[in-house]
């Protein structure tokens, strides 16, 4: 089930290849994003020292369960992925110039997983095709649907 999407990295990225990371949160940012208060729109994936960290996406803090704590909506929370996926993840983003987006905040098995894009920039004349693909396939679609009835 998905709690949070990053629509916005399929229109700006071509995504190749995507990895599932776990979270390390704390308890009122768990309780947040069960309520549904995250947001993973300007966020980004950082490689640094072996680990990977979330940086710049926005948790924002429940009123009622976060009174006792000095709340960071978008502090940098670090991700668990297996040592050869980030060494991997390192060399690709390194050398070939892929950047790693957030793409989607879901759960699995009661815990919350980030599904991870290694993605590579799209320039403005592929937005504009993406864009013609999309309203072709649509207009197609209407025509089928009128030839049906």
């Amino acid at each position: 089930m998905s709690i949070a999407e990053n629509k916005k990295a399929f229109f700006d990225y071509f995504i190749e290849e995507r990895y599932e990371a776990g979270l390390v949160l704390e308890g009122w940012e768990v309780k947040a994003i069960r309520a549904g208060r995250a947001q993973l729109k300007e966020g980004y994936v950082v490689l640094q020292k072996g680990a990977s960290f979330l940086i710049g996406a926005h948790i924002s803090a429940l009123p009622e369960a976060s009174t006792h704590v000095t709340v960071d909506p978008v502090r940098t929370r670090k991700l668990l992925l297996r040592e050869e996926e980030i060494r991997k993840l390192v060399g690709k983003v390194e050398q070939r110039g892929y950047t790693l987006v957030p793409l989607n905040l879901h759960y699995k098995g009661g815990l919350i997983k980030l599904d991870i894009g290694l993605a590579k920039g799209k320039k403005q004349h592929d937005k504009r095709d993406a864009d013609r693909a999309r309203d072709e396939k649509r207009e197609a679609q209407q025509a089928m649907k009128k030839l049906v009835k």
